[in-house]
Parts: C-alpha cells; structure tokens; sequence
C-alpha cells in the first residue's frame, strides 16, 4: 500500500493521510489547516487526486483540523462513507455546519471589502448547507468492533481518550497474500482526563502513525490543575477583573464544567467564592455539544458513569448558564459586575471570543487563561508567546491582561503519555511515521522512540508518499511538485516575515523617543527604509 502524508506533516494541523491498495483508495481524516495565512490558505488547494474515487474516510474524531473539509472534498465529489464512532458522528452534525457558516460570514465580510476595490467576489470554501448534507455520507461503528469492508481491508477503532468519541484506528490491508497492519493513533489523550477513559492499549502494528503535539515536553500540571485554575479565579475576582477562558467548544469545555463540578465536593472557602460568580459558557456549539455528551454515557469513564447512576448531573453546577443568542454574548461585556466567561475558538482564531477579549485584554485587572494547544500563528499562541499588542476586529489592543496558561487540561497526551503508549505495545512497530508537531518537537521526540525502543522514525513532508509492505517501508520516487499554490504561499510567508520584522522596529523606534540612539544612527535608518519603500513601490507595479 501506498501512504501520502497530505496535512499534519511538519505542522500540527490539517490532518491527512491518503492511502492506496490494489483495490481500495480511503483517508484517514480530512481536517482543515488553521494558524498563519500561508497554512489557512492551503484549504482551498484541490486535492490531489480525485475525490470521486474514494471509497472511505476513517474520520478519529470531530475536531475541525481533523473533519473540517469533509463538506469540501464532498462537494467536490467524493460519495463514498465517512466512517467514525457515534460520538463524532453526532458531534461533526453540529460541528461542520457551524464551520461553513463561519465561512459563509467571513467571506461576506471579505467580499465587502473586495466589492469596495473594484475586484470579484468569492466563494466560501463551503457553506453550512453543504455540512448538513455531507453528513448523510456517515456511518457508525462501535470501539472494538472488528470492520470487514472488503476482502483486502478490515479496520477497528479504539478509544483514544482525546474528546468524546476519539478513536486510535487500526487499518489491516491484505496484499499479495501477506497483511500488514498499520495503526494511526488520531489524537491521543491524557491520562485521568475528566469523563473519558484512558487510551486503549493496542497489542501490535507493522507501522505506527503517531501525533506528536506535545511530544518533547511534559504537562506541568497535570496534579494541581484544578487548584491553579480555581486561585487565578479568585486573585482575578479579588481584582475586580473577569475570567476569559477561550475553549473549544467540543471537549475541554464539557471537561472544565465536569472539573468544577466535582470539586463542589471539597467546597472549601476558596471554591464557596468561586461557585458564587457567575460562569457563562459563551457558544452555541458549546450548548448543542454539551447536550450530545448527556446522550453519549457509553463514552465515559467509571466515576462519571457513578454520577450519572445516582441521578447526578456532572456537567452542571449552580451559576452555571449559557448564552444562546448574540445579544445575551454582547451583553456579558457590559456587566458590572465579575464574570467567568468560556467561549469558543480555543485558539481565538474565530467565534464570539474575539468580542469577549476586544474588552478585557486591555484590562489589567482581568485575566485570559488557556487551557489548550495554541498552533503557531493563531491569535491565542501571540498571546501565550507574550505579544504586548494584537489586532482584534480591526482595532489594535494593548495587551495588559494577566495570561495564564495551565497544560494539564489538555486533551493531548505528553512525551511521558506518548512514549509510555507505545511501550505497551507487544509487537513493536517497524517504522514509525511522526505526525500532528512542531518539526523540532518531531525531531527530539524521533529520538526518544529510537532511544528507549530501538525504532527507527521518519518524520514526513507535506505531500510526501511511502510505499509499505509486511516486511519494509520505501519512499516514493515520485516527487510533490511544488505547485503555483506553494510558490504563491512561499512569498506569502517572506511577506509574514517581513511584517513581523517592520513592526518589531517600529517599537524600538517608539521606545527610542528619548534619543538613546545617536542622530547619525536614525538618519542611516531612515534612508535604508526610503529605499526599501521605493522598491516596495516597485514590486506593486
């Protein structure tokens, strides 16, 4: 079989992996990319190959960089199953739409500005109509369920513990009277993550395809998150500030709520002030969600399965409320009094959390505590990375908030977690292909694989094909070719690049309003930079 690494490769998000048998062509997931432009950008690309050749995608879970362009590739012809647990199907019902409705209305916007310049509009990638109707195309299965498609291929899924419905996929591919199995982990979750259960143990795999977010580092705190997040609630409410959690809508936010919820248990005086705040889950998504986790107990772990057999909700507390429509979100902005507001997009890239930091960043008695991944080049990791401005809808903010950000409510396994999946492993895989990073993460966590279990990894580029059988792996002498969109996006990313370095001056230059600098020093500047505009002006032409 032949594996083409489409998205997740040297990046975190996009993730994609097409392979090809003899008599089968199938993804495993169909996920958008988010963070810098030249990455977004690479949503609109055409996939290459064609889709109405497809006959399945193995979908691990709903996440949107993960299922997010399943309406496209279904628009764009592909009639085949989308296969997944009932938890992603249910869940990706709410999710797709509401992504093709984020991009009907930031096309909208976009061709406003396009119709003011003179210049055509453009089609969303997708609109909410299309995700209702691709989701015809789903199919479930159930964890450990052993899945006979055709005589060639059989697959199964297991729970990853990442989010509700979460799945490690297990692929069995018969060729040549020889079957290699490979297992793609999807997103693997932490251990002891409120209401789901611990990744599954998998017995054996010729090839491993497995996620690396946090695979060269440790959660820090994975023991006393709750008590960190319950005193920076408290210092902030001391300060007359509110609490911005921004979440995904899907998973940590059901986690957080089940979280507080059970330390009502302790109810000591620290958390006696914290249940009396109010706490607004700012998300529709968030809302529907919610609901289809109530629906969805065959997920859940032991002690939240205790809850719920003595009539005990565990994802509702007294204070709890959520907004429905967008004048009860504008109005928790003008409130007096202090708030905890959770609210979706967990990386602020889109959604109503936007308007919720555009009035408190600039606050310094308030704070904005994370509680998950931030991809590189989304709003919220400029916000961890420390930026002291931001532009929000148009306006630039000073950033005087107390950020905060506490890893152990992340759905993402660790190094710690990752390394000691694998060891559990009874047959070790040959290879491992490293997905789903940062490259210098990959990098050292291909070393610790190699260090604690002798297996050699490749960490594969973007397009990049390898051809596997029972005994060996070979790269594909077919090159990607590097298209007119990876030309256009490779200037894009000197443009980035150039901006950030301009900008970055421009604050040394205001700093040095008290003339530090020698005037010979800012004159060399200034005629360097009226060079640089001529040919600026140049280019345009």
């Amino acid at each position: 079989m032949k594996i083409t690494f489409l998205g997740a490769a040297k990046t975190v998000t996009g993730s994609c992996y097409y392979v090809e048998t003899k008599s089968t062509k199938f993804l495993v997931d169909c996920g958008m990319f988010q963070g810098h432009s030249k990455e977004t950008a690479l949503n609109a690309e055409a996939f290459p190959f064609n889709p109405s050749e497809i006959d399945y995608i193995f979908l691990t879970h709903c996440h949107i960089d993960h299922s997010g362009r399943i309406p496209k590739i279904y628009i764009e012809g592909f009639k085949g199953e989308v296969i997944a647990t009932q938890a992603t199907v249910d869940l990706c019902s709410i999710m797709l739409p509401d992504c093709g409705h984020i991009q009907e209305i930031e096309t909208e916007w976009l061709n406003r500005k396009r119709q003011r310049s003179g210049k055509h509009p453009i089609a969303p990638l997708y609109t909410c109509q299309d995700a209702l109707d691709c989701i015809k195309l789903f199919r479930s299965v159930k964890y450990g369920e052993l899945i006979q498609l055709k005589d060639d291929l059989k697959v199964r899924y297991n729970d990853a513990g990442h989010i509700l419905g979460s799945s490690i996929i297990e692929v069995w591919v018969n060729e040549n009277g020889e079957e290699s199995k490979v297992v793609f982990s999807g997103d693997l979750g932490n251990k002891d993550i409120p209401i789901l259960r611990d990744p599954s143990v998998i017995d054996s795999a010729d090839y491993l395809v497995i996620e690396s977010t946090y695979g060269n580092r440790l959660h820090q705190d994975k023991t006393n998150k709750v008590d960190r997040f319950v005193d920076i609630i408290n210092e902030t409410i001391e300060r007359g500030g509110n609490v911005i959690i921004p979440s995904f809508a899907v998973g940590r936010t059901q986690e957080i709520i089940y979280d507080l919820h059970k330390q009502r248990e302790k109810f000591d005086e620290k958390l006696q002030r914290l249940f009396s705040i109010p706490v607004f889950v700012d998300s529709p998504l968030a809302t529907s969600a919610t609901d289809i986790f109530r629906r969805n107990l065959d997920c859940y772990d032991e002690e939240a399965r205790k809850y719920i057999e003595n009539g005990d909700n565990p994802l509702d507390f007294p204070g709890l409320q959520f907004t429905k429509s967008p004048d009860e979100s504008r109005a928790l902005n003008e409130r007096k009094d202090n708030i905890i507001i959770i609210s979706a997009s967990g990386m602020c890239e889109a959604g109503r959390i936007k308007h919720h930091l555009k009035h408190n960043l600039w606050k310094k008695e308030s704070t904005i505590l994370f509680v998950g991944y931030q991809a590189i080049g989304t709003l919220g990791r400029k916000l961890v990375d420390g930026a002291k401005k931001v532009k929000l809808l148009g306006e630039e903010i000073n950033v005087n908030a107390r950020i905060e950000m506490i890893d152990g409510f992340s759905g993402h396994a660790d190094k710690e977690g990752l390394l000691g999946w694998i060891g559990k492993f009874k047959k070790k895989p040959k290879q491992v292909f490293i997905v789903h990073g940062e490259e210098e993460g990959m990098l050292e966590f291909a070393g610790f694989i190699k260090e604690q279990f002798g297996v050699e990894s490749i960490i594969p580029s973007k397009g990049e094909s390898y051809i596997v059988n029972a005994n060996r792996v070979i790269q594909s002498t077919e090159k990607p070719e590097v298209s007119y969109t990876f030309k256009r996006l490779a200037v894009v990313e000197m443009m980035e690049t150039l901006k950030e370095e301009l900008d970055e001056l421009t604050e040394i230059l205001k700093l040095d309003l008290k003339q530090e600098k020698e005037d010979y020093e800012i004159d060399e500047l200034r005629i360097k930079l009226k060079a640089l505009e001529k040919s600026m002006v140049d280019i345009l032409r």
